[in-house]
């Protein structure tokens, strides 16, 4: 059984991104796991500005006051992320990609998490669009010797509810059932 920290970037609720998210977590949770969704664009997030303050305080404290101390006791507990996000522009939405960048802070280095896993839409057809993202996910896999947990992305869906019925929404599922596995 794993705990399962995850990422909701889409600022959209009932979109096809919460929807796809919500498959994965019923996987999850059929496989005995737990899931803690976290909705970015629903925190106040400020951007990272590189300053390093959380290198020099006492617990890797941040200079700027917001929410992200409780997302930091959130994922502590993690054994899994899972991101589900858009495609906004060749990335992800700002607040949730606020919300990776302060993860800069050496606080990460309390974190149990062992696993990764991404699921994304985009309202292009063109699954290329998706590269940049999955090239930041491998990148944080290796750079964390993270274990790949999986990626489902689904093209061609712009309004609520195209994803309905497709089989992204079925792959979603399978990931959050074996997401947990060997833990």
């Amino acid at each position: 059984m794993a705990h399962i920290a995850l990422l909701i970037g889409s600022p959209r609720r009932g979109g096809n991104t919460e929807t796809l998210a919500l498959s994965f977590s019923e996987g999850a949770l059929s496989a005995g796991n737990t899931v803690d969704a976290i909705y970015a664009s629903e925190l106040d997030i400020r951007p990272c500005r590189g300053c390093n303050y959380c290198y020099r305080s006492e617990g890797n404290k941040c200079a700027l006051c917001d929410d992200m101390p409780r997302v930091y006791e959130r994922l502590m507990s993690a054994d899994v992320i899972a991101v589900a996000s858009p495609v906004y522009f060749y990335s992800l939405p700002s607040p949730l990609k606020a919300l990776i960048d302060r993860l800069h802070s050496p606080i990460r280095n309390s974190f149990r998490v062992r696993r990764l896993c991404l699921l994304s839409v985009c309202a292009d057809s063109r699954q290329s669009v998706f590269d940049s993202i999955i090239t930041m996910y491998k990148s944080v896999l290796g750079y964390f010797s993270l274990e790949d947990g999986g990626i489902v992305t689904a093209p061609s869906v712009k309004d609520k509810g195209d994803i309905l019925g497709r089989g992204e929404i079925a792959a979603a599922r399978k990931v959050g059932e074996e997401i947990g596995k060997g833990l």
